[in-house]
């Protein structure tokens, strides 16, 4: 029987159960599918069509060297399973479990009806730290470590291609994405495990040694994180294989001397493990709420800022015309190039929330669309934290002048991105609006002209929105709700006896062959 492998977002070979377990039981149609809904979808964007497309064309040559090619079309996937049935008859279909939007739920809620009604045996395997029908979170870390320390899935050395029709007019068919309002962005980072591969490498070679303490500053991250987390969201690189990589870099960093170790790593390495972690902590969230990417985590937030957005607010924070210089820079380097630091994420994020006060849902989705590395399961817990409607985490709410004095002093990142601050002296340069007049004309930035002028009074709109937010969270019903969102998605502390001994399991691989992700 002919044996569907349907790749989502893990186009890789290596570490792909799907893959390996299919190929031992008969001929393989490896199958990846541009679908128009998702396409279409309000977070989706034409870099995530191109990076996408990249990854699969390294993975359609890697299929080729085992004996099979990458088939890839644009169809809805159960009008496309329907063909396969009346061309090749009865198949099995395999895939990875995936925890993604709205969209993707529901269509794989489809497809695995249709799979009901046509005899189709749908076997879905686990990928990352993420567990379905996870009842709580008191095991949740010890079940991590355990599914980290198993063997990564070896590829076939040989793959049977099935004889169909469809297969043999193959070739890679990639679709222009339909209905997007955001074309491919040529400064992204390019998609493909090789690269993935390479920025691994290099990230456990040295560049990450200070990632730990450069991560925050828009001026270092770009080349201190290890921006590796497109490629884990696409899954180029697995989870586990970058989890056992880290494990195996730090050991043998521990085997040195303590004088022949390079300063600063081992640090680094427990800052970028902690990370990998928390992204499947966070991913576990959506996992087990699917409804927490359009309501309130915390339902006692409801109405706190429901209602339209105000347009001219989200357009100015959308465009990176707020008249806060660090928040405009950080939103324009997101539109060119698809990606910012961490620090920088969640800045933009309380800007729009406290600052201007716009629910979160309309933030997100434009956030969604310009990151490259966007992950639903990461994206909206993340998003809610940031916006207070968690009611577990602490309320953080950023001052953009005080972020861009600590994490860019003398306003280098802001006058890469704002060319039109150029010239403005350092000691205004991230509050343009306090030069006197005849400092304004001098410096070609005439405040209201050249860049516009702060959108809301920083000071007055944190008070405000402080004030509104504890009104919330000091009541008894909003403690009360607090408890039951802990108990759904709150981190637990790890039984730290039994990580260590998990992390002694981690099976020996290769640098070379294993990977290392994380906060980009």
């Amino acid at each position: 029987m002919i044996q569907v492998v349907w790749f989502k977002r893990d186009l890789r070979l290596k570490d792909h159960a799907p893959l390996t377990e299919a190929a031992r039981r008969g001929p393989v149609l490896p199958l990846y599918v541009f679908e128009p809904s998702v396409m279409s979808g309000p977070d989706f964007s034409g870099q995530h069509a191109g990076f996408a497309r990249e990854c699969l064309t390294e993975l359609d040559a890697a299929l080729r060297e085992r004996g099979v090619p990458l088939v890839v079309r644009q169809a809805e996937m159960p009008k496309l399973l329907a063909r396969l049935l009346r061309e090749a008859g009865p198949f099995d279909l395999w895939s990875h479990e995936e925890t993604g939007n709205g969209i993707t739920h529901e269509r794989d809620r489809r497809v695995r009806r249709w799979c009901r009604e046509h005899g189709i045996i749908w076997t879905e395997l686990p990928q990352h730290g993420v567990f379905r029908g996870l009842a709580d979170r008191d095991r949740w870390s010890r079940l991590w470590d355990e599914r980290m320390t198993q063997p990564c899935a070896r590829p076939p050395r040989r793959i049977e291609a099935a004889p169909l029709a469809l297969q043999a007019s193959a070739g890679l068919l990639f679709p222009e994405p339909p209905g997007i309002g955001l074309a491919d962005i040529p400064g992204r980072q390019r998609g493909g495990r090789t690269r993935g591969l390479e920025l691994l490498s290099t990230f456990l070679d040295g560049r990450g040694r200070d990632y730990r303490h450069a991560m925050s500053s828009p001026l270092s991250a770009q080349s201190a994180c290890s921006r590796l987390s497109a490629h884990l969201a696409y899954g180029s690189l697995s989870m586990r294989e970058t989890v056992q990589a880290a494990w195996q870099e730090r050991t043998a960093l521990l085997a040195l001397p303590a004088a022949a170790r390079p300063a600063g790593m081992l640090a680094s390495l427990k800052s970028f493990e902690a990370r990998l972690h928390w992204h499947c902590h966070f991913i576990q969230k959506l996992e087990s709420e699917p409804g927490i990417e359009w309501r309130n985590m915390h339902r006692g937030f409801d109405g706190l800022r429901d209602g339209p957005p105000d347009p001219g607010r989200l357009e100015g924070w959308a465009r990176g015309e707020t008249g806060y210089p660090l928040v405009d820079a950080c939103m324009r380097m997101l539109a060119h190039t698809g990606w910012i630091n961490f620090r920088m994420r969640a800045m933009l994020v309380s800007f729009a929330s406290y600052q201007l006060w716009l629910h979160w849902r309309e933030p997100a989705l434009h956030l969604a669309r310009l990151f490259l590395d966007y992950e639903p399961g990461i994206h909206y817990p993340q998003v809610q934290m940031q916006s207070g409607t968690t009611g577990i985490n602490t309320v953080r709410m950023y001052n953009p002048v005080k972020q861009a004095r600590d994490q860019d002093p003398d306003g280098v990142f802001v006058r890469r991105w704002l060319p039109e601050l150029a010239r403005v002296p350092t000691p205004w340069i991230f509050e343009p609006w306090t030069m006197p007049s005849e400092m304004q004309r001098q410096s070609g930035c005439v405040i209201g002209r050249s860049y516009p002028a702060p959108l809301v009074d920083n000071a007055a709109a944190m008070r405000a929105a402080r004030d509104r937010v504890w009104s919330v969270k000091t009541r008894p019903e909003t403690r009360d709700e607090a408890q039951r969102v802990y108990e759904k998605h709150g981190s637990r502390a790890p039984n730290r006896e039994g990580r260590q001994r998990s992390r002694a399991r981690a099976p020996e691989a290769p640098v070379q062959a294993s990977l290392f992700p994380p906060d980009g």
